[in-house]
């Protein structure tokens, strides 16, 4: 059995072989849309009535009215009556805000000797920028305490004032407005006392993941290995310790902030010890995918995981030549009306031959895992077994059993070449002819088929009357010709289209 085979085949288990969860671990579920979902456990103690409690284990990027807070048992009644959320901790900056207008000490280095001299602070240079919440649609959105770009503290010794500060800050003792973490403060109140794990659920900002794969060929043929990447960032400002960790793929629905919305490879381990570190399942219209371990994903941390690990993929290369070159500058937006009118569109050639890599994402062919969008980089082994760098390109969602097929280059040895060789118009009979001359030279020392697209662009009724090589219609407006050029040779296509309207 391929070493990608069983690891697909396993992935049917999933169920069967989810791993015990502590219930005091933090469960992540991460979007590819910059946020996530957060589960984890708040150790209370209330007491019965109305009780004050605080909670420092947030991120920096939660949506406040995002949170759920409840007893997972069921037994607790839980009433939030007031909720605040402080995200704006403690620092320099944001203490010498708050001690504007008055005077503090400040530590100066002498070349001999420290000093502390006192200083008034006329300014801090710190201010909030729309503190609090805003809103858009039906979600609320906390905006950040960000320090106004070049503005400097304003601070007054012995009776004049200087820009910047003279030294070290020496703040008093920190007072109630200062926090030293992100801090939501809940008035709870309870039937009854009682001791017990609530879990908080919430969607914050500051995640996300994305998709990578290697696709490696061999020094000669298309059967290739394909290596696919989870890379998670965290930059929520938290660590979680342990995690059980998620990942959706999809393109899933989630309102932004406004002013948002305006403007390697592994080596081969031994088949039998193959275990995939990703199980994948369907989840409503979406793909989940969840990471076989639980693992510490730190903040600021870039991690990365295998999730795809397929050998013996068969593909194959294909040269496609369009040769419309078509100056978006100058026609986007024409109507198909202009287009009729105007004889010279279309008519400039593109000698470039596209190079195209494509392969089904099938169990068959030892693939057959929904991919979730992201970059794949091509690669192929020289004669003197070292890998070299050959392309890379995007996809998007692609399901299993579909085929995934993308651009990687202009070919170096194959150029095309399209000229317009007739173009008659009867505008009294509603009918145009136009004819073109494509050539197709192949410099390799084997034989290429080239797949011609043409766009039948002048109108939507169209026949082709006359043609020197077969044709396919592949969609209402497109024809495809595939021809075979002879190695150091060139063959011509002709044909002559019809337009009537």
């Amino acid at each position: 059995m391929k070493t990608a085979t069983l690891l697909l085949a396993t992935l049917t288990l999933a169920a069967s072989a989810a791993f015990a969860a502590d219930a005091s671990q933090p469960a992540l579920t991460i979007y590819n849309q910059n946020f996530a979902v957060v589960r984890q456990t708040v150790p209370l103690e209330l007491k019965l009535g109305v009780n004050d409690v605080s909670f420092t284990g947030t991120t920096a990027h939660l949506e406040p009215d995002s949170v759920v807070l409840r007893d997972p048992a069921g037994k607790v009644p839980l009433l939030v009556l007031e909720q605040n959320y402080r995200s704006d901790p403690v620092s320099q900056e944001l203490l010498l805000s708050l001690f504007e207008g008055k005077t503090i000490d400040f530590l100066i280095q002498r070349q001999d000797r420290n000093e502390i001299v006192p200083g008034k602070i006329i300014r801090s240079g710190y201010a909030p920028h729309q503190a609090g919440l805003t809103r858009y649609g039906q979600q609320y959105y906390q905006a950040q305490m960000v320090q106004v770009a070049n503005t400097a503290p304003i601070i007054e010794m012995e009776g004049k004032l200087r820009f910047g500060l003279p030294g070290l800050p020496l703040f008093p003792t920190l007072g109630d407005d200062t926090i030293l973490k992100p801090t939501l403060k809940w008035l709870l109140e309870t039937d009854r006392q009682a001791k017990f794990d609530a879990e908080i659920s919430y969607i914050t900002g500051g995640m996300s993941w994305e998709a990578d794969y290697n696709i490696v060929a061999p020094e000669k043929g298309d059967t290739i290995d394909v290596v696919g990447w989870i890379t998670m960032d965290n930059q929520s400002g938290k660590t979680f310790d342990n995690a059980i960790i998620k990942l959706m793929a999809g393109d899933v629905s989630k309102l932004q902030p406004q002013q948002v919305v305006q403007y390697a490879m592994a080596g081969r381990a031994a088949e039998d010890a193959m275990r995939p570190a990703v199980r994948e399942k369907a989840f409503d219209e979406f793909h989940l995918y969840t990471l076989e371990r639980a693992t510490t994903l730190h903040d600021r941390e870039t991690k990365q995981v295998e999730f795809v690990h397929a050998t013996g993929v068969k593909s194959q290369r294909l040269y496609v030549y369009d040769g419309a070159w078509i100056d978006p500058n100058q026609y986007g937006g024409w109507s198909m009306e202009n287009i009729r009118q105007d004889r010279n569109y279309g008519t400039k050639s593109n000698p470039k031959v596209w190079v195209m890599r494509e392969f089904q994402n099938s169990e068959a062919n030892h693939m057959g895992m929904p991919l979730p969008k992201g970059r794949l980089r091509f690669y192929r082994r020289d004669d003197d077994g070292r890998l070299e760098f050959t392309g890379e390109n995007v996809i998007d969602h692609t399901p299993r059993d579909e085929t995934v097929r993308v651009y990687t280059g202009d070919s170096f040895d194959l150029r095309g070449e399209r000229t317009r060789t007739d173009f008659k118009v009867d505008e009294s009979k509603d009918w145009l002819d136009e004819s073109f001359e494509i050539k197709l030279r192949n410099h390799k020392k084997e034989p290429v088929e080239f797949r011609v697209i043409e766009h039948l662009y002048r109108w939507t009724n169209w026949t082709i009357s006359a043609s020197s090589y077969k044709f396919k219609k592949t969609d209402s407006q497109t024809a495809e010709f595939r021809v075979t050029v002879p190695p150091d040779g060139e063959r011509i296509i002709t044909y002559t289209v019809h337009y009537t309207w």
